[in-house]
């Protein structure tokens, strides 16, 4: 039972990727907004920029993750192949 709930949190393409760094720049722009508002100009468009950087960084992080992960999918698929040819 966990791990049917665990594979919903698991990112499988890069659609859903795209839609998950989207998520997380619309909450970054709102707090950066609020910074905007609570904060001297300077050091609140600083944190503006900060919390939008952020989010450039974690969604690089998601997408390198998601081409690693593939990738290595493909090797495995292609070392089962590989073994399998041996047997024979």
């Amino acid at each position: 039972m966990l791990n049917k709930i665990g594979r919903l949190f698991v990112i499988k393409n890069r659609f859903e990727a795209f839609a998950i760094i989207y998520a997380l720049a619309l909450g970054a722009t709102n707090r950066g907004y609020a910074y905007l508002e609570s904060f001297p100009p300077y050091w609140g468009e600083a944190l503006f920029l900060a919390a939008c950087l952020a989010v450039l960084m974690g969604g690089a992080a998601i997408l390198d993750s998601l081409k690693t992960k593939n990738e290595l999918e493909e090797l495995k698929a292609e070392l089962a192949a590989d073994r399998g040819e041996k047997r024979d």
